[in-house]
């Protein structure tokens, strides 16, 4: 008999698994972002093995569909930009409730993982917390690289700092333990100034 976590588990893994964007990982071809969710889920585990249910679910879910709102939909500005990432916040939260329910989770356990995924009270919530550092970590072991050959130094600079600046001491310590290229770690240093 599958427990509520097994199916809901299985049931954002089929979602994801519908994302229509290809990623290469290791010469094997994936649904963009089921390989998120499966790169979340890992990272978390290594990160925090006890982390709740709740924080498990949230990071499973965290860009659950992401490709059914798409960025082009709002204007192209930083506004546009704020409003897509709110809305996409709601969306992910609207879409693994839905889930949750039919997994038979009871209103309390829906409604924390919502919060969760809304990144609500960030720096304040100890398991709000806990995810954008496994988002951030996720990001810098994954994500970084193809953002490095995208964009010139200052800009990254400032990414690298916005997302130092969203984690917690011991996010920093574990992101400096990723075994970043000779390049990247300049640039990471550069950009903190360590």
């Amino acid at each position: 008999m599958n427990t509520p976590f097994q199916k809901a588990s299985e049931w954002i893994d089929a979602e994801n698994a519908q994302d229509p964007n290809i990623e290469v990982d290791h010469n094997t071809e994936y649904p963009k972002e089921l390989l998120y969710s499966n790169r979340m889920y890992e990272k978390l585990m290594q990160f925090c093995p006890e982390a709740s249910e709740e924080v498990q679910i949230a990071s499973k879910a965290q860009h659950i569909c992401r490709w059914k709102v798409a960025r082009e939909s709002y204007p192209m500005d930083r506004v546009g930009y704020l409003r897509w990432r709110e809305d996409l916040k709601k969306f992910h939260a609207k879409t693994t409730a839905e889930i949750l329910e039919r997994a038979g989770y009871e209103q309390t356990f829906i409604d924390r993982v919502s919060f969760l995924i809304e990144k609500k009270l960030l720096k304040k919530d100890a398991e709000t917390q806990l995810l954008e550092d496994v988002i951030c970590l996720v990001f810098l072991d994954y994500y970084l690289e193809p953002f490095v050959e995208k964009h010139d130094d200052e800009k990254l600079k400032n990414i690298i700092k916005k997302t130092w600046d969203k984690m917690s001491e011991r996010g920093h310590q574990e992101a400096l333990k990723i075994n970043y290229s000779e390049e990247n770690l300049k640039l990471i240093k550069a950009s903190l100034g360590l």
